[in-house]
């Protein structure tokens, strides 16, 4: 899926931060169920510090389990939104998605997406990295 434009949701502008993430995070929950994603679990996060946490954490139509991070930036500067995705978030991310797969005794095919919310718009980026910390 490539841009979306205009992505705002209806209603009164998040102000914060924290809401401005949360607006952000239901935009993307939205394309993704729209285009066949079911939820599985939200902003889950690892115990203790140092963790990680998922945005998202979906399943797809055949089955494999779609760990989401979303990003959201107002301006362009320093890369946008896909550049706030360095090494060191991509390591938390996995570090949570192991985690999280600890509970399954035999845990289905997974991949790591990537949601970018800017000025441009909705980008979904599918297998935006591995598990190796790899950019896809």
């Amino acid at each position: 899926m490539g841009f979306l434009k205009n992505p705002g949701a209806a209603g009164a502008a998040p102000s914060t931060t924290r809401q401005l993430g949360q607006a952000g995070e239901d935009q993307a929950l939205h394309c993704l169920q729209a285009a066949g994603l079911r939820l599985v679990e939200r902003n889950y996060r690892t115990p203790g510090r140092g963790g990680g946490e998922i945005d998202l954490i979906m399943r797809d139509a055949e089955g494999t389990l779609v760990f989401v991070e979303v990003r959201r930036r107002r301006r362009a500067g320093y890369g946008g939104a896909g550049a706030s995705i360095g090494a060191a978030k991509q390591a938390h991310i996995v570090c949570a998605a192991r985690h999280y797969l600890q509970r399954w005794p035999a845990p289905p095919p997974c991949r790591f997406d990537v949601v970018l919310l800017d000025a441009a718009g909705l980008q979904w980026l599918r297998a935006a990295f591995d598990s190796d910390g790899q950019v896809g």
